[in-house]
């Protein structure tokens, strides 16, 4: 839902959101063209890193997954099972809540994330400059309006 405002943008507001959305389409399809070289659907390169990216010692469900993936819990259950059948994940009942189940990866997932984290940091790193200047840009209109 878009909320009107009474705020006033210049130029240079609608040049630095629109430079933002394209780095960020930039960095977008960049993430998916590394994702398919490593033979992996962008969905899921992104479930893999949202599961090795949950916090320490806190297990991933199907539902915790949705949630991080913005999709649907059936969805999200669908995505596991694909993700199971090319051997990237395994499932496991809960120990604490056996109707929960919980999500590993595989050694196999861990070596192409492993690769494929290594270059987005790389693309990341190289794009921050811009984007600190964009966000500076943005930041600054908020301080001074």
């Amino acid at each position: 839902m878009v909320q009107s405002s009474d705020e006033t943008l210049s130029q240079a507001d609608y040049e630095a959101l629109a430079t933002l959305r394209y780095t960020l389409r930039k960095f977008t399809d960049f993430s998916t063209s590394a994702a398919q070289e490593a033979g992996l659907p962008p969905q899921q390169h992104q479930a893999l890193l949202a599961i090795k990216g949950n916090r320490q010692g806190e297990a991933m469900t199907i539902g915790m997954l949705a949630e991080r993936l913005l999709i649907a819990p059936h969805t999200a259950t669908e995505l596991v099972g694909r993700l199971i059948d090319a051997g990237y994940v395994t499932r496991h009942p809960d120990p604490v809540d056996k109707r929960r189940q919980t999500l590993r990866l595989t050694e196999q997932s861990e070596e192409v994330l492993l690769r494929l984290s290594a270059i987005h940091l790389r693309e990341i790193r190289d794009m921050a400059p811009e984007l600190i200047e964009i966000l500076k840009h943005l930041q600054a209109d908020v301080r001074n309006n």
